[in-house]
């Protein structure tokens, strides 16, 4: 079994995927507890944080194994071997680029490439990402992600990132969208464990409140 089924079956389950950028080796331990027993299965260390990869193997060792780790702001191929190397099972772009997704997938990593066309978004299924990162969010709204719904039907999964509350996530989820990157409103540098908990927990209600009865 490829490591993007799990990944498919853990965003399927709960969409909601922590963006721990800016994250210190010796902290990630503690956030990525918190963020567990939130109810988050997913988590990413983006690559512009301090020491990111120290922060994966971390957040790997710390989590039970249905909790997947991996990196962000991933703009390179060859940091997709190292990604593994640190026990990371997931690529998250914030571009398309096509040489980064077939070395993720060389690599065994499941792959989410930031799209903001159709047409990117298209070329980036052609080469097996995993999911889509609409990127930034705030440049496609609920009423565009609704298109392009009319276009890509599920099961590809469409997740918006950047700017997303609590607040936002249900008109998102009334349009269609599977999931969610949260960046700064789940956590931001100098953040404790408990701000993060409490900003995890509301996000994981406005989740259940939208997917109620589902």
């Amino acid at each position: 079994m490829s490591l993007s089924t799990p990944f498919r079956q853990a965003l399927a389950r709960c969409g909601l995927i922590a963006i721990l950028r800016g994250l210190r080796p010796e902290e990630a331990a503690s956030m990525g507890r918190v963020l567990y027993d939130a109810g988050f299965r997913l988590i990413e260390v983006p690559l512009n944080s301090p020491e990111p990869l120290h922060s994966i193997r971390a957040l790997r060792d710390a989590l039970p194994p249905d909790a997947l780790v991996g990196a962000g702001t991933v703009l390179r191929p060859e940091s997709c071997a190292d990604i593994a190397a640190a026990g990371g099972q997931i690529v998250v772009m914030p571009h398309s680029d096509p040489v980064v997704i077939r070395a993720a997938r060389a690599c065994g990593l499941a792959c989410a490439p930031g799209v903001a066309t159709l047409t990117e978004a298209y070329a980036a299924l052609a080469e097996g990402a995993d999911a889509l990162k609409l990127f930034p969010a705030e440049a496609l709204s609920p009423a565009v992600l609704k298109a392009w719904r009319a276009v890509i039907r599920p099961p590809v999964a469409l997740v918006p990132v950047g700017g997303i509350t609590p607040e936002s996530i249900a008109p998102y989820v009334a349009a269609g969208a599977s999931g969610f990157g949260l960046g700064s409103a789940l956590f931001s540098p100098g953040d404790t464990a408990a701000e993060v908990s409490r900003h995890a927990h509301a996000f994981m209600q406005a989740w259940k409140n939208v997917h109620r009865g589902n």
